[in-house]
């Protein structure tokens, strides 16, 4: 209970506790991670199951840099062997995957750190220009990552490069400053796949957005509506294996503290005009491992079962954590909804 309620008053006050860290440089550098076995449930620990999913490993990562932190969004390997993730303060970071003999996470090595560009080709410096929330790995190996504050895309034929803007939906100025794209994935074909964290125009969703591609880095939107639980909101969104969509929401209140939701939605909900109404694989909060959860991967393991990768947004705070986790998700079919 302590814990929580510290990280309640962390999170309500991250603007004075936290802090904003001076811009690591856009050269990379090598990074020096230290891992520490995470606990899955603090009362429990020989426990292996939270709803549908399955417990496969979680570490708490620190690191000796000070712009190691505040992990907005994951994109894992297919081989499961290297992540690459974006920070909001305009950091990146890739690693090496280390696992137990058994197959589980274990922890993360041959790291490497450096800073976002600008369109000028220099290191993003402040906050209104280095907040990305979100990427998307395109089909050729490039990078597309959505910002909030001064809503935009910018795609990066490496994270090291220097961008090109990209033509978004156009409604995406409208969104709340802080509340804007949140997750966002690619498909095989190109096709982008974007939520909102806050923009709403019904009651009870967000808005979500379709891109296809249309030719010279240019997409087509069309938008779809995403249907939100009271308090929760998406904060990260990825295709499945089997070729349906997994989502994280996250709430926050000073009362309960961090709660996360996994969600999982067939690929034939998504449709342009459409509403999405996902279903609940896991509810996260304390006993259970937790922390400001915003980015989400999906590989398949070597036995070819479906794994769930996610990371925390520690807001550079020193009461929160930079955790990554991975869960396996058994290949049954979901209960219909009550």
């Amino acid at each position: 209970m302590l814990r929580r309620a510290l990280l309640a008053v962390c999170l309500l006050a991250t603007a004075c506790i936290g802090g904003s860290p001076p811009p690591a440089g856009a050269q990379e550098k090598p990074l020096a991670i230290h891992n520490q076995r995470l606990v899955f449930k603090l009362d429990e620990p020989a426990a292996t199951e939270i709803g549908r999913l399955i417990w496969r490993g979680g570490v708490e990562m620190k690191a000796d840099s000070p712009n190691f932190g505040g992990w907005s969004d994951l994109h894992v390997s297919a081989d499961g062997r290297s992540l690459t993730s974006i920070s909001d303060e305009g950091a990146w970071f890739t690693a090496t995957i280390d696992y137990s003999a058994d197959g589980n996470l274990a922890g993360l090595g041959q790291a490497r750190i450096g800073q976002l560009r600008g369109l000028d080709g220099k290191a993003i410096h402040s906050k209104a220009e280095a907040d990305a929330e979100a990427m998307a790995r395109l089909p050729d190996g490039s990078w597309l990552v959505a910002f909030e504050r001064r809503h935009r895309l910018w795609h990066y034929r490496t994270l090291e490069a220097t961008p090109l803007p990209i033509e978004g939906p156009a409604d995406i100025g409208r969104q709340p400053a802080n509340g804007g794209i949140e997750a966002m994935t690619a498909l095989e074909d190109g096709t982008v796949v974007a939520i909102s964290e806050e923009y709403s125009l019904k009651p009870g969703t967000v808005v979500g957005w379709i891109g296809r591609p249309a030719g010279n880095s240019r997409y087509s939107w069309s938008s779809f509506s995403y249907t939100t639980n009271p308090d929760f909101r998406p904060t990260a969104i990825v295709r499945l294996p089997d070729g349906a969509y997994a989502t994280l929401e996250r709430a926050f209140d000073v009362v309960r503290g961090v709660r996360v939701r996994v969600m999982r939605f067939e690929a034939a909900q998504l449709q342009p005009g459409g509403t999405v109404t996902p279903e609940e694989l896991a509810f996260l909060a304390t006993p259970y491992a937790v922390d400001n959860l915003e980015g989400l991967s999906a590989t398949r393991g070597p036995r070819g079962e479906t794994l769930l990768w996610l990371i925390s947004d520690d807001n550079f705070n020193p009461l929160q954590r930079n955790i990554l986790m991975l869960f396996e998700l058994p290949q049954s079919p979901l209960r219909s909804a009550k």
